[in-house]
């Protein structure tokens, strides 16, 4: 199974968004409440991604993925705010902040194509790691029950 392109974006910020606050806690450990938020705020988008692809509805994965860009937005709030009081510069924000901003254009796509689907009466399967091991397992049960048959491979 093909790995998601927002789970995988998401998961490189957050991997960013932990580097960043390492780098300001050694550099400016003063504002440890706002590099705190940031890390809080940018690490979370992954974790609602996460969230959302084991989703048992439709509904459930586009309510995560509303709270995964929420968690953009905030995270954009944040690193905003870091760059107009000088806490990280111009050349970094705008390195960062792009990716921010790609996350949430892509995070408005699904939510808005899942919604437009749903209206269609499409519902495309979740493709999960539990669901892809249940499916497995089944194969498995399935291939000892022949077995047990007296079956022969």
């Amino acid at each position: 199974m093909a790995e998601s392109i927002i789970a995988s974006k998401s998961y490189s910020f957050a991997l960013r968004m932990i580097k960043l606050y390492k780098h300001l806690q050694k550099e400016q450990g003063e504002f440890y409440v706002l590099t705190k938020q940031v890390l809080r705020s940018g690490t979370s988008i992954g974790a609602n991604v996460e969230e959302a692809l084991g989703s048992p509805s439709g509904a459930d994965f586009r309510n995560k993925l509303t709270i995964a860009l929420k968690e953009a937005r905030e995270t954009s709030y944040w690193l905003r705010l870091m760059k107009d009081s000088e806490i990280i510069s111009v050349a970094s924000f705008d390195s960062i902040h792009s990716d921010c901003q790609e996350l949430i254009k892509i995070l408005k796509s699904i939510i808005l194509t899942s919604k437009k689907n749903e209206k269609k009466g499409l519902t495309p399967p979740l493709r999960t790691q539990n669901s892809r091991l249940r499916t497995q397992s089944s194969s498995f049960n399935q291939h000892q029950t022949y077995l047990s048959n007296g079956n022969t491979k």
